[in-house]
Protein backbone atom coordinates (compact mmCIF):
# COMPACT_ATOMS: atom_id res chain seq x y z
CA UNK A 1 0.00 0.00 0.00
CA UNK A 2 1.63 3.72 -0.91
CA UNK A 3 2.06 6.01 1.80
CA UNK A 4 -0.48 8.87 1.48
CA UNK A 5 1.98 12.29 2.34
CA UNK A 6 0.19 15.80 2.49
CA UNK A 7 2.71 18.10 1.47
CA UNK A 8 2.46 21.81 1.81
CA UNK A 9 6.07 23.36 0.89
CA UNK A 10 5.85 23.96 -2.85
CA UNK A 11 9.88 23.53 -2.20
CA UNK A 12 9.39 20.57 -0.73
CA UNK A 13 12.26 18.58 -3.26
CA UNK A 14 9.88 15.10 -2.99
CA UNK A 15 7.62 17.02 -5.67
CA UNK A 16 10.57 17.42 -7.94
CA UNK A 17 9.21 15.15 -10.39
CA UNK A 18 6.43 17.59 -10.96
CA UNK A 19 7.96 20.89 -11.10
CA UNK A 20 7.98 23.47 -14.15
CA UNK A 21 5.60 21.05 -16.14
CA UNK A 22 5.11 23.93 -18.45
CA UNK A 23 8.40 24.96 -19.25
CA UNK A 24 8.52 22.61 -22.40
CA UNK A 25 12.38 23.16 -22.77
CA UNK A 26 12.97 22.04 -19.36
CA UNK A 27 10.96 19.06 -19.62
CA UNK A 28 12.19 17.63 -22.91
CA UNK A 29 15.63 17.56 -21.58
CA UNK A 30 14.72 16.31 -17.66
CA UNK A 31 12.28 13.54 -18.84
CA UNK A 32 14.28 11.14 -21.30
CA UNK A 33 17.45 12.04 -19.16
CA UNK A 34 15.98 11.09 -15.97
CA UNK A 35 13.58 8.32 -17.14
CA UNK A 36 10.61 9.64 -16.61
CA UNK A 37 7.53 10.91 -17.90
CA UNK A 38 3.74 12.59 -16.62
CA UNK A 39 0.45 11.16 -16.92
CA UNK A 40 -2.26 13.33 -16.29
CA UNK A 41 -5.61 12.50 -15.13
CA UNK A 42 -7.38 9.67 -13.97
CA UNK A 43 -7.85 7.37 -17.55
CA UNK A 44 -4.19 8.45 -18.19
CA UNK A 45 -2.76 7.34 -15.14
CA UNK A 46 -4.53 3.84 -15.03
CA UNK A 47 -3.78 3.11 -18.54
CA UNK A 48 -0.17 3.55 -17.68
CA UNK A 49 -0.38 1.45 -15.01
CA UNK A 50 -2.54 -1.43 -16.93
CA UNK A 51 0.56 -0.75 -19.79
CA UNK A 52 3.08 -1.72 -17.28
CA UNK A 53 4.55 1.50 -16.60
CA UNK A 54 6.43 1.73 -12.96
CA UNK A 55 4.62 4.49 -10.79
CA UNK A 56 7.42 6.51 -9.30
CA UNK A 57 5.10 8.63 -7.53
CA UNK A 58 1.60 10.31 -7.76
CA UNK A 59 0.68 14.31 -6.98
CA UNK A 60 -3.24 14.51 -5.59
CA UNK A 61 -5.70 17.27 -4.92
CA UNK A 62 -7.75 16.09 -1.96
CA UNK A 63 -10.99 15.27 -4.13
CA UNK A 64 -9.14 12.75 -6.10
CA UNK A 65 -7.92 10.68 -3.03
CA UNK A 66 -10.99 8.28 -3.13
CA UNK A 67 -11.40 8.41 -6.70
CA UNK A 68 -7.92 6.76 -6.95
CA UNK A 69 -8.21 4.36 -3.60
CA UNK A 70 -7.90 1.74 -5.56
CA UNK A 71 -4.25 2.23 -7.24
CA UNK A 72 -2.98 3.51 -3.81
CA UNK A 73 -3.59 0.50 -2.39
CA UNK A 74 -2.22 -1.58 -4.75
CA UNK A 75 1.05 0.39 -6.04
CA UNK A 76 4.36 0.97 -3.04
CA UNK A 77 4.88 4.19 -4.71
CA UNK A 78 4.68 7.50 -2.45
CA UNK A 79 1.48 9.42 -3.11
CA UNK A 80 1.58 13.00 -1.81
CA UNK A 81 -1.91 14.77 -1.33
CA UNK A 82 -1.50 18.45 -2.11
CA UNK A 83 -3.65 21.25 -2.22
CA UNK A 84 -4.74 22.83 -5.84
CA UNK A 85 -3.10 25.99 -5.49
CA UNK A 86 0.25 24.38 -3.97
CA UNK A 87 -0.09 22.25 -7.48
CA UNK A 88 -0.37 25.23 -9.50
CA UNK A 89 2.56 26.31 -7.99
CA UNK A 90 4.65 23.61 -8.03
CA UNK A 91 3.36 22.79 -11.65
CA UNK A 92 2.91 26.04 -13.54
CA UNK A 93 -0.49 25.79 -14.48
CA UNK A 94 -4.00 24.81 -13.16
CA UNK A 95 -4.32 20.75 -13.03
CA UNK A 96 -8.02 20.73 -13.97
CA UNK A 97 -7.63 16.99 -13.53
CA UNK A 98 -7.07 17.07 -10.31
CA UNK A 99 -4.32 13.87 -10.40
CA UNK A 100 -0.48 13.52 -11.91
CA UNK A 101 1.46 10.92 -11.42
CA UNK A 102 5.21 10.38 -12.36
CA UNK A 103 6.47 7.17 -14.61
CA UNK A 104 9.17 5.33 -14.93
CA UNK A 105 10.05 4.82 -18.75
CA UNK A 106 10.78 1.16 -20.41
CA UNK A 107 13.85 0.38 -22.38
CA UNK A 108 13.27 1.33 -26.26
CA UNK A 109 13.42 -1.79 -28.56
CA UNK A 110 15.87 -1.53 -31.87
CA UNK A 111 14.30 -0.51 -34.83
CA UNK A 112 15.06 -4.40 -35.99
CA UNK A 113 13.46 -5.95 -33.15
CA UNK A 114 10.37 -3.76 -33.24
CA UNK A 115 10.07 -4.75 -37.01
CA UNK A 116 10.51 -8.10 -35.86
CA UNK A 117 8.21 -8.64 -33.30
CA UNK A 118 5.34 -5.91 -33.88
CA UNK A 119 2.28 -8.17 -35.06
CA UNK A 120 -0.50 -6.36 -32.22
CA UNK A 121 -2.87 -3.91 -33.01
CA UNK A 122 -4.49 -1.97 -30.76
CA UNK A 123 -8.11 -1.12 -31.22
CA UNK A 124 -9.53 1.95 -29.22
CA UNK A 125 -12.74 1.01 -28.25
CA UNK A 126 -13.97 4.49 -27.06
CA UNK A 127 -12.46 8.08 -27.79
CA UNK A 128 -14.98 10.04 -25.80
CA UNK A 129 -13.12 11.34 -22.93
CA UNK A 130 -16.02 10.96 -20.86
CA UNK A 131 -16.97 7.35 -21.10
CA UNK A 132 -15.32 4.52 -18.82
CA UNK A 133 -11.93 3.98 -17.98
CA UNK A 134 -9.45 1.14 -19.73
CA UNK A 135 -10.97 1.78 -23.34
CA UNK A 136 -8.37 0.08 -24.47
CA UNK A 137 -8.05 -3.51 -25.36
CA UNK A 138 -5.28 -5.46 -27.51
CA UNK A 139 -6.88 -7.40 -30.46
CA UNK A 140 -5.18 -9.78 -32.38
CA UNK A 141 -4.60 -8.81 -36.43
CA UNK A 142 -6.81 -11.49 -38.15
CA UNK A 143 -5.32 -14.16 -39.90
CA UNK A 144 -3.60 -13.51 -42.81
CA UNK A 145 -3.72 -9.63 -42.49
CA UNK A 146 -0.51 -7.72 -43.52
CA UNK A 147 1.41 -5.63 -41.13
CA UNK A 148 1.16 -2.09 -41.19
CA UNK A 149 3.77 0.78 -39.41
CA UNK A 150 3.52 4.33 -39.18
CA UNK A 151 7.01 6.39 -40.14
CA UNK A 152 6.81 9.83 -38.49
CA UNK A 153 9.00 12.32 -39.59
CA UNK A 154 10.35 15.06 -37.79
CA UNK A 155 6.76 16.18 -36.27
CA UNK A 156 7.38 18.77 -33.70
CA UNK A 157 4.34 19.50 -32.58
CA UNK A 158 3.08 17.62 -29.03
CA UNK A 159 -0.69 18.11 -30.21
CA UNK A 160 -0.30 16.36 -33.65
CA UNK A 161 2.04 13.60 -32.28
CA UNK A 162 -0.84 12.65 -29.94
CA UNK A 163 -3.39 12.84 -32.31
CA UNK A 164 -1.51 10.80 -34.78
CA UNK A 165 -0.42 7.97 -32.10
CA UNK A 166 -4.31 7.98 -31.23
CA UNK A 167 -5.21 7.60 -34.86
CA UNK A 168 -2.39 4.82 -34.90
CA UNK A 169 -4.25 2.75 -31.48
CA UNK A 170 -7.89 2.88 -32.77
CA UNK A 171 -6.61 2.04 -36.45
CA UNK A 172 -5.01 -0.82 -35.64
CA UNK A 173 -0.84 0.10 -37.04
CA UNK A 174 0.92 -2.28 -35.62
CA UNK A 175 4.00 0.01 -34.58
CA UNK A 176 5.55 3.45 -34.75
CA UNK A 177 8.78 4.93 -35.71
CA UNK A 178 10.06 8.48 -34.75
CA UNK A 179 12.84 10.09 -36.94
CA UNK A 180 15.58 11.36 -34.31
CA UNK A 181 14.06 14.96 -34.81
CA UNK A 182 10.42 13.77 -33.54
CA UNK A 183 8.58 15.09 -30.25
CA UNK A 184 8.72 13.02 -27.22
CA UNK A 185 5.21 10.84 -27.39
CA UNK A 186 5.56 10.97 -23.65
CA UNK A 187 5.83 14.37 -22.65
CA UNK A 188 2.61 15.45 -20.88
CA UNK A 189 0.83 17.26 -23.68
CA UNK A 190 1.30 14.46 -25.80
CA UNK A 191 0.28 11.97 -23.68
CA UNK A 192 -2.36 13.60 -22.70
CA UNK A 193 -3.87 14.64 -26.53
CA UNK A 194 -3.60 10.77 -27.13
CA UNK A 195 -5.60 9.86 -23.91
CA UNK A 196 -3.11 7.24 -22.88
CA UNK A 197 -2.38 5.28 -26.98
CA UNK A 198 1.02 6.09 -26.72
CA UNK A 199 0.89 2.92 -24.22
CA UNK A 200 -0.38 1.19 -26.11
CA UNK A 201 1.18 1.08 -29.72
CA UNK A 202 4.72 -0.10 -30.22
CA UNK A 203 7.17 2.65 -30.76
CA UNK A 204 10.76 3.22 -31.14
CA UNK A 205 13.66 6.42 -32.57
CA UNK A 206 15.56 5.50 -35.88
CA UNK A 207 18.91 6.82 -35.58
CA UNK A 208 19.77 7.00 -39.16
CA UNK A 209 17.11 8.78 -41.06
CA UNK A 210 16.34 8.29 -44.42
CA UNK A 211 18.60 5.64 -44.20
CA UNK A 212 17.18 3.73 -42.05
CA UNK A 213 14.34 3.20 -45.08
CA UNK A 214 16.72 0.25 -45.97
CA UNK A 215 15.84 -1.52 -42.97
CA UNK A 216 12.55 -1.68 -43.74
CA UNK A 217 12.90 -3.02 -47.00
CA UNK A 218 14.87 -5.62 -45.81
CA UNK A 219 12.12 -6.43 -43.60
CA UNK A 220 10.04 -6.55 -47.01
CA UNK A 221 7.95 -3.55 -46.64
CA UNK A 222 7.22 -1.29 -49.26
CA UNK A 223 7.36 2.47 -47.67
CA UNK A 224 4.83 4.74 -48.83
CA UNK A 225 5.23 8.42 -48.85
CA UNK A 226 2.30 10.92 -48.06
CA UNK A 227 2.75 13.88 -50.67
CA UNK A 228 1.22 16.43 -52.44
CA UNK A 229 3.21 15.36 -55.99
CA UNK A 230 0.99 15.43 -59.02
CA UNK A 231 3.39 12.11 -59.49
CA UNK A 232 2.14 10.36 -56.58
CA UNK A 233 -0.96 7.76 -56.86
CA UNK A 234 -4.06 8.46 -54.50
CA UNK A 235 -4.83 6.18 -51.32
CA UNK A 236 -7.32 4.30 -53.04
CA UNK A 237 -4.76 3.01 -55.40
CA UNK A 238 -2.55 2.25 -52.54
CA UNK A 239 -5.20 0.41 -50.58
CA UNK A 240 -6.20 -1.75 -53.78
CA UNK A 241 -3.19 -2.51 -54.40
CA UNK A 242 -3.06 -4.71 -50.77
CA UNK A 243 0.51 -4.91 -50.01
CA UNK A 244 1.40 -7.43 -47.18
CA UNK A 245 4.06 -5.34 -45.25
CA UNK A 246 3.40 -1.65 -45.17
CA UNK A 247 5.17 1.55 -44.42
CA UNK A 248 3.19 4.57 -44.26
CA UNK A 249 5.38 8.03 -44.13
CA UNK A 250 4.58 11.03 -42.75
CA UNK A 251 5.85 14.42 -42.58
CA UNK A 252 6.51 17.52 -40.77
CA UNK A 253 3.90 19.83 -39.79
CA UNK A 254 4.09 22.44 -42.68
CA UNK A 255 6.83 21.33 -45.08
CA UNK A 256 5.72 17.73 -45.42
CA UNK A 257 8.87 15.11 -45.80
CA UNK A 258 12.29 15.58 -46.69
CA UNK A 259 13.97 15.47 -50.35
CA UNK A 260 15.59 12.66 -48.90
CA UNK A 261 12.80 10.61 -47.52
CA UNK A 262 10.54 10.98 -50.42
CA UNK A 263 13.87 9.82 -52.45
CA UNK A 264 14.00 6.76 -50.57
CA UNK A 265 10.31 5.90 -50.77
CA UNK A 266 9.00 3.19 -52.50
CA UNK A 267 5.45 4.62 -52.89
CA UNK A 268 4.13 9.04 -53.42
CA UNK A 269 0.90 8.96 -52.42
CA UNK A 270 -1.77 11.57 -52.18
CA UNK A 271 -5.53 11.98 -50.19
CA UNK A 272 -7.56 13.79 -53.07
CA UNK A 273 -8.75 17.08 -51.92
CA UNK A 274 -11.59 19.10 -52.89
CA UNK A 275 -12.90 22.99 -52.39
CA UNK A 276 -9.18 24.62 -53.36
CA UNK A 277 -7.78 22.90 -50.15
CA UNK A 278 -4.28 22.15 -50.64
CA UNK A 279 -3.56 19.61 -48.06
CA UNK A 280 -5.03 18.43 -44.90
CA UNK A 281 -3.19 18.57 -40.84
CA UNK A 282 -0.43 15.49 -40.22
CA UNK A 283 -2.65 14.25 -37.60
CA UNK A 284 -5.95 14.23 -39.76
CA UNK A 285 -4.24 12.84 -43.02
CA UNK A 286 -2.57 9.74 -40.78
CA UNK A 287 -6.27 8.72 -39.69
CA UNK A 288 -7.01 8.81 -43.16
CA UNK A 289 -4.02 7.10 -44.39
CA UNK A 290 -4.29 4.17 -41.18
CA UNK A 291 -8.26 3.98 -42.50
CA UNK A 292 -7.75 3.66 -45.80
CA UNK A 293 -5.14 0.55 -45.22
CA UNK A 294 -6.86 -1.36 -43.04
CA UNK A 295 -7.34 -5.12 -43.62
CA UNK A 296 -9.97 -6.05 -44.95
CA UNK A 297 -12.84 -7.06 -42.98
CA UNK A 298 -11.02 -4.46 -40.25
Amino acid sequence: MADLITVEDPDDPRLRDYTGLTDVELRRRREPAEGLFIAEGEKVIRRAKSAGYEMRSMLLSAKWVDVMRDVIDELPAPVYAVSPELAERVTGYHVHRGALASMQRKPLPTAEELLATARRAVVMESVDDHTDIDTMSPSGLQKGAGQRVAIFEDIVDHANLGAAFRNAAALGVDAVFLTPRCADPLYRRAVKVSMGAVFHVPWTRLTSWPEDVELFRRHGFVTAALCLSEKSITMDELAARRYEKLALMLGTEGDGLSTGALRAADEWVRIPMAAGVDSLNVAAASAVAFYATRPQGA
